[in-house]
């Protein structure tokens, strides 16, 4: 497999040559990501010269409305949909909220929601709030000890009555990764739909959504090296199925019956530049051109191999340590790279004491309060969380390293 070029990525980003951000190492990427260059500069020229309403005759507008187009597009073909599938919202967990909203009325005779305690809020409480409206909520409950979801549980949960599990790709704690692949069949073969958080996840690549087979998928462009919004695909099938959200004039639009708001037009076209900046990536590596999903498969490889060469030192450095415990695997194996560490009261002083040492990182609950619960953890102290992406270097490894071998 080709080695990511971690210069010429670097080079993609304008934070790391700023003086706020250089000579620092981020470990904080779970939260959001730097934007890239292409985006940025999309950005700009948006405000600066498409900067009123889409798509009408005159030049400035149908420029805009183009690149808003030139970005579902881009980005529909990286997860190899179609265009007419991705929605553009303010963020992910608005994004869910109308879904449950739109998942209120549905004419089911279903009424089960099933969620879990490994996900983000942002993916579980908009659902849980349904059982307000008569539906019941089921809870796919993670191991106390290890923070996993065992699909095994999952099924003892599925009848007849399942209309929706909503569970996350990848926790944003124990960084697990969930097999989605057989968990969407496992739930579709009795007949139920599944929304499928990726947030956690879409940092580390973008993913085949045709191979996975969810009926929702979610995730943030602020996390993908973009701006913030949310993106969410919904499948034909239930978009027909689902209660309009929209004005009602755009009833038989499929792209507009979850927007209830007007779309942030500058945002969206800067989107185009996260598709820019995965294709640029891909280039400088390989001299082939080729078609979308295969770009975004070889570049998906290159980073995670880069993040997964990157983990294996963090962990050495840790696993064997008395005086905190890693949240989940302290194996590199099925897991991103995003590494919770319980160290009680001393996790916000350490995180304070880090930032000194120019490694910025941060400690809390991360909205995922239900699984630190369920792990046992004081959510007056929360966790220290170390999280990083394809961007991060072996130096800024290595500079965690020796700052937690002084802190810890």
């Amino acid at each position: 497999m080709t080695e990511l070029n971690i210069d010429f990525v670097r080079s993609q980003f304008p934070a790391f040559r700023v003086p706020e951000l250089a000579e620092k190492s981020f470990f904080e990427n779970a939260g959001g990501s730097f934007a890239a260059g292409a985006v940025i500069s999309r950005l700009n020229r948006f405000y600066t010269s498409r900067k009123v309403q889409p798509y009408a005759s005159y030049e400035a507008s149908s420029l805009g409305g183009q690149e808003m187009d030139e970005a579902r597009k881009g980005l529909a073909a990286l997860l190899s949909i179609a265009p007419s599938t991705l929605h553009f919202g303010p963020s992910t967990s608005q994004n869910t909220y109308v879904l449950a909203q739109a998942f209120k009325n549905m004419n089911s005779k279903r009424n089960v929601v099933i969620v879990t305690n490994q996900d983000h809020e942002a993916n579980s409480g908009s659902w849980r709030r349904l059982e307000r409206s008569g539906f019941e909520i089921k809870e796919w409950k993670v191991n106390s000890d290890t923070g996993s979801l065992n699909v095994n549980d999952l099924k003892d949960l599925l009848d007849e009555n399942v209309l929706l599990l909503a569970f996350p790709h990848c926790s944003n704690i124990v960084g697990e990764i969930n097999p989605v692949k057989e968990v969407c069949k496992v739930v579709r073969n009795v007949g139920a739909f599944t929304c499928v958080d990726g947030v956690s996840y879409a940092p580390h690549g973008f993913s085949d959504l045709e191979d996975l087979a969810p009926d929702i998928y979610l995730f943030s462009t602020y996390k993908t090296y973009g701006t913030h919004l949310g993106v969410m695909y919904i499948s034909d099938e239930l978009n027909k199925n689902l209660e309009n959200q929209g004005h009602y004039f755009n009833e038989a639009s499929p792209l507009a019956r979850f927007t209830p708001a007007g779309p942030d037009h500058a945002q969206i076209a800067a989107s185009a530049g996260i598709v820019d900046y995965i294709h640029d990536v891909h280039t400088h590596h390989f001299d082939q051109s080729s078609n979308s999903r295969v770009v975004a498969r070889r570049v998906h490889e290159m980073q995670r191999k880069h993040e997964t060469k990157l983990l294996e030192p963090l962990l050495d450095s840790l696993r064997n340590r008395t005086d905190l415990r890693i949240l989940g695997s302290n194996s590199v194996d099925g897991r991103v790279p995003t590494v919770a560490l319980d160290i009680k009261e001393r996790g916000k002083q350490i995180a304070k004491n880090l930032a000194q040492d120019g490694i910025m990182a941060d400690c809390g609950d991360f909205y995922a309060v239900r699984l630190l619960e369920a792990l046992g953890v004081d959510l007056n102290h929360g966790v220290l969380r170390l999280s990083f992406v394809h961007y991060t270097s072996e130096q800024d490894v290595e500079n965690l390293i020796k700052s937690l071998a002084k802190n810890l």
